[in-house]
């Protein structure tokens, strides 16, 4: 999938170097929105063992990671965005996580990803539903999500483990209205 900006490329080995310089270029953006990370998170070898796992996810059609590279730059990953832990049958629903490389944000790739994930999820996979949880403070992210019609559905106390605290998040939601 790709637009005049960004492509979202599925996930494969021959990313794994790329991935890992996107970790570790954020590693301390990111620290305050994400689980603690060990050392070993940030090697080549641990990142192909992460994107084998996520092309398996991917033909068992349980998970969909893409990695977000701009199209004029298309050796550097700047973003990861998926539709994770895949429920199919009555649920037929999935939850949308991303992440931006810190010298990308606030330029409108996360809400064009989003959008284009989106799609994705409702044309070519016919999901009923996305939920995406965020951390209040992360405002940006919500801005991002309240972009792509998103909606508030309330508080999820507690809700993630991110950086060694128990965070609250706001529950969002978009539902595929086509499906009724």
């Amino acid at each position: 999938m790709q637009n005049k900006y960004i492509e979202l490329v599925p996930a494969d080995t021959s990313l794994a170097e790329q991935v890992a310089n996107y970790y570790k270029r954020n590693r301390k953006f990111l620290a305050d929105y994400e689980p603690r990370r060990d050392e070993q998170f940030f090697s080549l070898e641990y990142q192909q063992e992460v994107l084998k796992k996520e092309m398996d996810d991917f033909q068992q059609k349980s998970a969909f990671r893409f990695y977000i590279k701009p199209t004029d730059q298309s050796h550097k990953i700047i973003g990861i965005i998926g539709l994770n832990n895949v429920v199919w049958g009555a649920f037929c629903s999935a939850f949308l996580g991303y992440k931006l490389d810190e010298r990308f944000i606030n330029k409108g790739y996360m809400s064009m990803a989003v959008d284009m994930l989106v799609r994705y999820a409702f044309d070519v996979l016919h999901l009923h539903r996305i939920e995406a949880n965020v951390m209040p403070k992360n405002t940006a992210s919500l801005r991002v999500l309240e972009k792509n019609l998103f909606i508030n559905e309330g508080i999820s106390k507690y809700y993630l483990n991110i950086n060694g605290t128990w965070e609250d998040h706001i529950h969002m939601v978009r539902i595929n209205y086509d499906m009724h």
